[in-house]
């Protein structure tokens, strides 16, 4: 039996919309069999371990999804198969700004969500980590 994935948003329940999208969903159910990935929290370190975009929460949101997505790859998925996201950030107002990148990376998954305000990451230089869990077929 292949992985299914039901999306569900339960009547009553606020959605934020983002491009006339839902920027997350409430519910994802996973049944049948298939394999489960477990991303762990990505920094936006380049492949020699430097903090990419110092400063700059835009440039780290795209290379924290860059990592997310060459990690799900290296496991035979794709961005689209993720079922949940973990977001770390230091500064949750200026994270709210780049609702587009998350987009980018996230929206055609419309994974559930949950986003925590922390003072800081592991890397002092990291302004946004991200964990992600993905569902695929055999």
């Amino acid at each position: 039996m292949a992985i299914k994935r039901e999306k569900i948003q339960p009547h009553g329940l606020h959605v934020v919309m983002r491009a006339g999208h839902p920027a997350y969903n409430h519910v994802v159910t996973v049944s049948g069999s298939g394999k489960m990935i477990f991303v762990a929290g990505q920094l936006a370190r380049d492949a020699n371990g430097k903090c990419v975009g110092k400063g700059d929460m835009r440039a780290q949101i795209q290379q924290v999804g860059e990592n997310i997505k060459a990690c799900l790859e290296a496991a035979g998925a794709s961005l689209g198969d993720i079922v949940k996201t973990n977001t770390f950030v230091t500064d949750y107002e200026e994270y709210s700004k780049h609702a587009d990148m998350r987009l980018r990376y996230f929206g055609p998954a419309t994974p559930t969500s949950t986003t925590v305000q922390i003072s800081r990451l592991a890397d002092p230089d990291a302004m946004v980590e991200i964990e992600a869990i993905a569902a695929i077929d055999g």
